[in-house]
Order: structure tokens, then C-alpha cells, then sequence
């Protein structure tokens, strides 16, 4: 992220490349930047004839740097912008010779989404000795917390610990399509709000009783009539809690509780950060450590993946997800 600011306060400073090479997996920041250049650079006078918009399955490397080569219409410069260039990650290698000796009137954006240049490669040391090459990497699970409150702080808005972690439990490690979520609620709310669970049950769909945080702090609680409870209502609900991600997330849960087990230092913060949890959740691990020795711990990874390989239809005659949820937490609690 402080790369992409960096970024663009050189290019608001008046500091613009010839040439932006945006790529990898994390399409978000690719996307913003390739956003910020199309709507910045140029005046509403000068896009007319000087901004050019292409994509990668639709043109060449040639047609690329034909259309770069040209000399802006009653403008400084020209932006020509190429969406979606990891079509062409076969012949991208031709872009040396124009890379070599750019336009200097041109400013050349080529969004590389979900792959990287070798950086070994010609090409890739010559677009960084002669514009920018900004590589966006995909977050791990633990950051994404972080940066949904960075975002929100940015726009004057906080978040309960609880409706962060539901965000990302719920939407995983995709920056767009949190960001997507996170522009609903701001149209909304006011700044200044402290995001709730109840916002997000309320606005984005979530719900705060029946999710598989419930679930899991059920389970870490031994409260088996609640953990029944939320089962049957995933039961009833396939598509929203497709029985694979509940195992996966449960187990992922027990695997927590085995390194939490295994840790000599039992420091909070050493315990966050080893098992990969929000501090906010902490009580509920301590918890599910007493409710769960380290030996039975052992035994439910065991047989969670079993009823994981069932629901997969592995050694199971297709049983429904409400025996295959039962079975599940019987397992978990006796």
C-alpha cells in the first residue's frame, strides 16, 4: 500500500513515467492505480483525442506499440491504457525494443493481472530502469483485517473486531470484493460509525446468530444444543454454507487449538501471532483449550477428516449435509 501512495504522489507531484508495468495476483491495487492514471493524468479536453483504452485479447504487442508511438492531439501527452495484458503473457516479451527507447509523450499502462514477469528477463529490468513496475501481492488471511481498517480509517470509519474478522471469514482474502461490501456500508452509514456485526448482518447479509463464528465458539463453549442449532440452519441452507467450507473452517479451528496446545509461550500476543487470530478472539481459544486436551484435540483433526472426505463423496453414499453436519459435531463432542 505504501508503494501505491508513493506512486501516486510522484505522479500528482508532476513526476510521470513513460511507461507503468502493473502486475500480479492481487488485482485491487492494479486496478486503483490503472483508475487513478486514467482519471488524472489527462484534462476532460484532452481525453477526447489522447486516451486510448485497450485489451490484451483484442490487440498485439504490435498494435500496442503503434498506438503508444503516436503524438498526442493539442496535448503534452497521450495515455494509452491496456486492460487485462495477461492475455498476451506469450509474445509480452516483445515489448522490449519499445521499452528501450519509450515516448517520451506517452504515458504506456499495462495491467499484467494475476501473473508476474520473470525478473531475470530483459524486459522486466528495462521497464524498471525506464518507468515503474509495481508488483501487487496477494494478501495473507492475517493481513486483511488490517487493512479493512486502514481503508475505513482513510474514510473516517472504524470496525468492531467482530464484524472485521466476519468480513473476512465470509469474503476470504479478495480486496475488490471486500472494498465492493465496505462502499455499501459507507453509503449508508455516516462517517464516524463504528461498523457493527449488526451492520453487517443488516446490510451486507451475514448473519450474526447463524455464521460459523457462532459455530465454532459453540463448539469451543462445548455448547452443544447451540452448535445443533446452527447446524440445522446450515442444513437448510446449502448454497450460503456449502458443507466443505463449514469442515474446512471447523478444522482449520482444531488445528488452531493443536498449535495453541504445542506453544511453550503462551504470551497473548505470541499466541495471535503463531496461530493466526485475531487478539479479539483470544477468550474464546482459552476456552476451547480447557473444554479440549491436546490428545482429544488429536482425535477430532482425525475424524474431521473423514467426515471432510465424505462430504467430498469420498466413502460415502452422497449422505445429506444435515448427517454429515450431525455427524460432525457428534464426533467433535463425545
Amino acid at each position: 500500500m505504501d508503494e501505491v501512495v508513493k506512486i501516486v504522489n510522484d505522479i500528482k507531484a508532476g513526476n510521470i513515467k513513460p511507461i507503468y508495468f502493473l502486475m500480479g495476483e492481487e488485482p485491487y491495487y492494479i486496478d486503483k492505480l490503472s483508475e487513478y492514471i486514467e482519471k488524472n493524468v489527462l484534462s476532460e479536453e484532452e481525453k477526447g483525442f489522447n486516451q486510448t483504452v485497450l485489451y490484451g485479447r483484442d490487440v498485439s504487442v504490435e498494435d500496442i506499440v503503434s498506438t503508444a508511438k503516436r503524438y498526442p492531439m493539442m496535448s503534452d501527452r497521450q495515455v494509452v491504457i491496456v486492460k487485462e495484458a495477461q492475455d498476451l503473457s506469450r509474445t509480452i516479451d516483445k515489448l522490449e525494443s519499445y521499452v528501450n527507447n519509450p515516448m517520451e509523450t506517452t504515458v504506456l499502462v499495462i495491467c499484467y493481472k494475476y501473473k508476474t514477469l520473470d525478473k531475470r528477463k530483459k524486459v522486466t529490468k528495462l521497464l524498471a530502469q525506464k518507468g515503474v513496475v509495481y508488483e501487487s501481492k496477494k494478501l495473507y488471511e492475517n493481513q486483511v483485517g488490517d487493512w479493512i481498517k486502514r481503508v475505513l480509517a482513510g474514510k473516517k470509519y472504524t470496525i468492531d473486531p467482530k464484524a472485521n474478522a466476519m468480513l473476512v471469514e465470509f469474503l476470504g482474502t479478495d480486496l475488490s470484493k471486500i472494498n465492493n461490501e465496505l462502499e455499501k456500508l459507507q453509503i449508508i452509514l455516516p462517517q464516524g460509525t463504528v461498523i457493527t456485526p449488526q451492520h453487517i448482518e443488516e446490510n451486507i447479509g451475514f448473519s450474526k446468530d447463524y455464521n460459523v463464528f457462532e459455530l465454532r465458539k459453540a463448539i469451543g463453549e462445548r455448547n452443544q444444543l447451540k452448535a445443533y442449532k446452527i447446524a440445522e440452519n446450515f442444513a437448510h441452507n446449502p448454497k450460503e454454507y456449502p458443507l466443505v467450507m463449514t469442515t474446512g473452517l471447523v478444522f482449520g479451528f482444531f488445528i488452531q487449538l493443536l498449535k495453541y496446545h504445542g506453544l511453550k509461550d503462551k504470551n497473548p500476543k505470541n499466541v495471535a501471532a503463531v496461530i493466526g487470530v485475531n487478539p479479539y478472539f483470544l477468550k474464546e481459544y482459552d476456552l476451547a483449550i480447557k473444554n479440549y486436551p491436546m490428545r482429544k484435540v488429536s482425535q477430532i483433526v482425525g475424524a474431521l477428516r473423514d467426515v471432510d472426505l465424505k462430504s467430498k463423496g469420498v466413502g460415502a453414499n452422497a449422505l445429506p449435509q444435515s448427517d454429515l453436519l450431525k455427524e460432525m459435531l457428534y464426533k467433535i463432542f463425545n
